[in-house]
């Protein structure tokens, strides 16, 4: 938690380097722990402060407009981190109005070994922990390489699984406008930009 709460004096800065600068449409800050350790509203005010003229989202802010998109509200979540950074990861969601129902976390403390875990261990995992009784299941990391399997393990749990990456793709999509649906990454790119705008 202390290195995540280290970035929070340079994203001013790091915004600004996107060019070019009076045509982003969007600008997000993509670190989930991050997000949670700093401060969602603090992160958003930089990048106001960066590009005023963006709108400004994170991808937390992504996962739970997302999830009350699809009208979730008891949760499965599993993350990589270690118990330091799930505790961000529990007051996050909780403090928005979610229960968790169950949160599991890898132990893995450096974002390179993240990044190794393979997707199809992510799936293999989350189906094995088991969904009675909620809404969705959340995967908690943009480092963690959920894209491929999303589809899939909402086909095996029959239930909507979002994933930080793809929530942050779907939130990105609908605050440009864009209705484009794609059924590999979940039942969240079937709600368009008018189902998005409800829960900004």
């Amino acid at each position: 938690a202390e290195t995540l709460a280290a970035m929070e004096p340079g994203i001013v800065d790091a915004a600004a380097l996107l060019l070019p600068q009076g045509e982003l449409t969007v600008l997000c800050y993509t670190c989930n722990s991050g997000t949670m350790v700093i401060g969602e509203q603090k992160v958003m005010a930089a990048l106001n402060r960066a590009n005023p003229g963006a709108a400004a989202t994170t991808v937390m802010t992504g996962v739970v407009r997302a999830l009350r998109a699809l009208k979730a509200r008891r949760l499965l979540v599993v993350t990589p981190y270690v118990d330091d950074v799930n505790i961000h990861v529990s007051r996050f969601l909780s403090e928005r109005g979610f229960e968790i129902a169950a949160l599991r976390g890898l132990g893995i403390a450096d974002n390179s070994d993240i990044d190794r875990v393979e997707p199809e261990f992510i799936r293999e995992y989350a189906r094995g922990l088991g969904v009675s009784g909620v809404d969705a299941v959340a995967l908690v990391c943009g480092a963690m390489r959920t894209m491929d399997i999303v589809g899939a393990l909402e086909q095996d749990l029959g239930l909507p699984v979002i994933a930080s990456n793809q929530a942050m793709m779907w939130d990105c999509l609908r605050l440009c406008g864009v209705d484009d649906d794609f059924p590999a990454y979940g039942r969240i790119f079937s709600l368009n930009a008018a189902a998005h705008k409800k829960v900004c």
